[in-house]
């Protein structure tokens, strides 16, 4: 039962230096007796106890590493805290494990100096805007100084500038001194545009009311036109059928008889408002007046009535 154990035990331990497991997306690199022997990739491998170990394990997926912060200077002589995270990948195990003895360490190192340079080549206002500039700038130095360590830089991102806090108060009321003049300047947009409108209305409005006027004059001219017109017409009318009406014995007389009528009427007006007895100069005139017509009649001569007497006679 013992030696069963101790069979056990030591075939245990043979399977864990013999036999060795790779999971996916990895790589082992294997030495024998202190040499190079190989790259073992995903899978089960057997290996040679003693003679074989395994030296290096590589991930062959994308690595994300953080880059710690530190002080750049700016070409306005501004100090900025910048920190940034770079991604690589392992292409060739061998060279990332001879190449250089810790390439995640060297690709931070060399990372955080091309980031001084390149900040130190902008102001301060263009390390904000020109991100995609630095970061493009340090992939390509970062990729041509690591081909040889096996290793591929896929990206480098800044995640944070900082400036020193004076600068940010400075920066801040800048900032809001460029806000209070967009409201300005869309505050006096919006006045112009509403004095604009208010102008361009009462334009309208006077032009409608001037077409207004316009019509109402045009039509009052035309209603009294033929207003004068009918007026006109209508006496045009009327002294033709009188003077039809005199060419006959009977006409003239009635027109006589008007004639006096009026006359009788407005001597009585005449009486009746008086403050003194009116007396006509002679009541046998009126016979006289009424022959008078009668000749004028006869002769077709027009017959004006006498002036009324006045007041104070």
């Amino acid at each position: 039962m013992f030696l069963a154990a101790v069979g056990l035990i030591l075939f245990l331990l043979f399977l864990k230096l013999t036999l060795v497991i790779v999971p996916h997306q990895h790589a082992y690199i294997k030495e024998r007796l202190g040499s190079f022997a190989g790259v073992l990739n995903s899978g089960w491998h057997i290996l040679i106890p003693i003679a074989d170990r395994i030296a290096y394990k590589h991930l062959l997926m994308e690595e994300v590493i953080d880059v710690p912060p530190q002080i750049c200077i700016t070409k306005d002589n501004v100090q900025v805290e910048v920190d940034g995270i770079l991604y690589i990948r392992v292409l060739d195990p061998k060279l990332a494990s001879y190449g250089i003895q810790d390439y995640k360490f060297a690709s931070i190192q060399l990372a955080q100096t091309n980031m001084r340079s390149e900040v130190g080549k902008l102001d301060l206002d263009r390390t904000f805007v020109e991100r995609e500039k630095i970061n493009d700038a340090i992939i390509r130095s970062l990729d041509h100084a690591s081909e040889p360590w096996g290793v591929k830089v896929v990206r480098y991102e800044i995640k944070n500038i900082i400036p020193p806090k004076t600068i940010l108060v400075t920066m801040e009321k800048q900032m809001t001194a460029e806000r209070d003049k967009r409201a300005d300047i869309a505050h006096s947009e919006g006045e112009r545009a509403a004095r604009i409108n208010h102008s361009e209305g009462e334009k309208l409005e006077a032009i409608n009311l001037s077409e207004g006027e316009k019509q109402k004059r045009i039509n009052e001219a035309a209603g009294n036109a033929a207003q004068i017109e009918l007026v006109a017409s209508a006496t045009a009318d009327g002294l033709r059928e009188v003077a039809g009406a005199m060419q006959h014995p009977s006409g003239a007389r009635a027109v006589q008889m008007r004639i006096v009528e009026d006359y009788i009427k407005q001597f009585g007006a005449v009486i009746s408002q008086a403050q003194t007895s009116v007396v006509p100069v002679g009541l046998a005139n009126i016979q006289g007046i009424m022959a008078g017509m009668s000749e004028l009649l006869s002769k077709g001569q027009v017959v004006t009535p006498p002036p009324a007497p006045s007041k104070d006679a």
